[in-house]
């Protein structure tokens, strides 16, 4: 008898390379030049590279310029790489509170959203659009409206949006391949002017050190391409599982607030999310605890914490993301399991 297949609701850590990417990328490897390099190999890859920058924009409706980098974490980087007084949610990745130096963080409401009082001063803000771990939603407007008006540039980190919701009025944005289909490894800096760049290096208009990743950069041009509307599909399961779960006990993290449909958090009492995350792998079915990058430690949440939860309460809280591979079978079988599981806790 053949073993069930495993369940993978971890899409918000990293979702499955599209095919159309792979092919792109496959095809791409032929092309071995440095779009650098002045000859007509370098001249080909570099007409590519160029082309690719080009889908991008018109797949992301976007008019101004465009970076590829490595990654996230590397866009973060670039973009808040300035002069200027440096702020940033409470609620933003890793990554963004690794270069904020001395930089001022602002504090968010128990339902996930940032302060808009905090925002007075020019300097840049980075500020989510959708939170990684609780899928909360900010209000785009509002925000952009308040930087605006305090003098301020927008730094919008859309890891967890792009591709799935249209960008916002924000004046530097992050976008990460792996969140879309598209391989680890790649990733864009949006800014509406060069100017907002520090150069750093010769590569990308001087923008960025490296060369650029071509097969790379075609899989993530055919991933945004290959993008389809399957968030009303997920906002159904989720919706359902939403109750399903406060039915039988748990709770649902930001119940109230505006959240994108492929990400979920939910509380089972007294047990730890650590123990969850053993039973649920055990059983077949692969979820996180918080954002994959601090998903393999013991400390509860930074996000939850922000959000004023307890510190015990907070480590007994697991995240569900989908992808458009999710059917209600696997929601459905995720379901069972963690009733069986709270069922064993409570039977202790």
């Amino acid at each position: 008898m053949n073993p069930q297949p495993r369940i993978y609701l971890d899409h918000a850590a990293t979702t499955p390379i599209l095919r159309s990417a792979r092919e792109a990328m496959l095809a791409a490897v032929e092309r071995w030049a440095n779009p650098s390099s002045a000859h007509s190999d370098g001249r080909a890859a570099k007409a590519a590279l160029e082309d690719a920058r080009k889908r991008v924009a018109a797949s992301l409706d976007w008019d101004g310029e465009v970076i590829f980098t490595s990654g996230a974490s590397e866009s973060i980087r670039l973009a808040m790489d300035c002069d200027t007084p440096l702020y940033a949610s409470a609620v933003e990745h890793d990554a963004v509170f690794a270069n904020l130096g001395g930089g001022e963080i602002l504090p968010v409401s128990s339902d996930g959203i940032v302060d808009l009082s905090q925002i007075e001063q020019a300097g840049r803000y980075v500020i989510q659009p959708v939170n990684s771990e609780t899928g909360v939603i900010q209000p785009l407007e509002q925000i952009g409206a308040a930087i605006r008006n305090a003098g301020g540039i927008w730094v919008a980190d859309c890891s967890q949006s792009a591709g799935k919701l249209p960008l916002p009025e924000a004046d530097l944005i992050i976008v990460a391949g792996h969140k879309l289909g598209a391989p680890p490894g790649v990733g864009l800096l949006l800014t509406k002017e060069l100017s907002h760049l520090r150069p750093s290096g010769g590569h990308e208009q001087g923008y960025r050190r490296g060369t650029e990743n071509l097969p790379s950069i075609m899989g993530l041009s055919a991933a945004l391409e290959d993008q389809t509307n399957w968030l009303a599909e997920a906002r159904q399961l989720r919706d359902w599982l939403d109750d399903a779960i406060e039915d039988a006990g748990g709770e649902v993290v930001a119940a109230k607030s505006h959240r994108i449909a492929s990400i979920a958090s939910y509380r089972m009492p007294d047990v730890s999310a650590n123990s969850q995350l053993i039973s649920f792998d055990m059983a077949g079915i692969s979820i996180s605890a918080g954002s994959a990058c601090s998903s393999g430690t013991l400390r509860a949440s930074g996000v939850l914490m922000a959000m004023g939860w307890e510190e015990k309460a907070a480590s007994e809280v697991i995240r569900v993301s989908f992808g458009p591979q999710t059917r209600r079978s696997q929601v459905e079988r995720f379901l069972q399991v963690w009733q069986e599981i709270k069922g064993r806790a409570k039977a202790a």
